[in-house]
């Protein structure tokens, strides 16, 4: 029997792969206008799935970013949709903290 390969998206040079899958549904407003998911803003925000080589980096994998708008390179790999988003471009990270 033939041993099947996995494949995996492995960035290069400082590059971080987002995942971008989310729930594709149309919105309805209240007047029921129907807003298709092509019409609507992307957000911004998206989980860390790898990282290149980056010194110091102050982000890991699963964590969840902030990045600018219009910024990497969609790509669908595997059936799944990803964003190549350049380190630098990367704004924030969402931390979870303690009620003071």
């Amino acid at each position: 029997m033939k041993q099947q390969q996995m494949k995996e998206l492995q960035p290069v040079n400082q590059n971080v792969l987002l995942d971008t899958n989310d729930d594709k549904k149309e919105t309805v407003t209240a007047g029921g206008i129907i807003i298709p998911d092509t019409a609507k803003e992307k957000p911004n925000f998206a989980k860390v799935i790898a990282i290149s080589n980056v010194e110091n980096a102050e982000i890991a994998v699963g964590d969840i970013v902030l990045f600018k708008p219009y910024s990497g390179t969609e790509i669908e790999f595997e059936g799944k949709k990803y964003l190549l988003v350049q380190y630098a471009e990367l704004l924030a990270k969402i931390v979870e903290t303690e009620e003071i």
